[in-house]
């Protein structure tokens, strides 16, 4: 059953993710932030990781995930170091994953061989 709830709750988030890119005129960055930024709204609230229990990596892995993570990093960091760790609790949390993310783009770039649009 956790492969069927992450599998549509992933699905029904990438949905209305592509609804709002098909139905309104936001670009697609503007999105990405839209939903990170949702995710630490619904992490300050505690109202993710209830989500995340049920979805697993349906909801982990999508950018709410990332913004999920970065409040984490931030509530820890203030929680340790006090207003400093506001500044540096998002960094620290979300370094591997940012890490993760240009190293592999990297190497698919050198196998890949990418060329820019004329």
């Amino acid at each position: 059953m956790e492969y069927f709830n992450a599998f549509w709750v992933g699905g029904l988030i990438c949905a209305l993710v592509q609804i709002l890119m098909e139905k309104t005129k936001m670009m697609p960055g503007r999105i990405m932030v839209l939903l990170v930024c949702l995710g630490a709204v619904l992490s300050f609230f505690g109202w993710y990781e209830p989500f995340v229990e049920y979805a697993g990596a349906g909801a982990s892995v999508p950018l709410l995930g990332f913004g999920n993570i970065l409040m984490k990093g931030v509530k820890e960091a203030v929680e340790s170091d006090g207003i400093m760790g506001l500044f540096s609790g998002g960094f620290k949390a979300g370094a591997v994953g940012t890490s993760a993310a240009l190293i592999f783009g990297y190497l698919a770039s050198l196998i890949f061989k990418p060329k820019m649009k004329k």
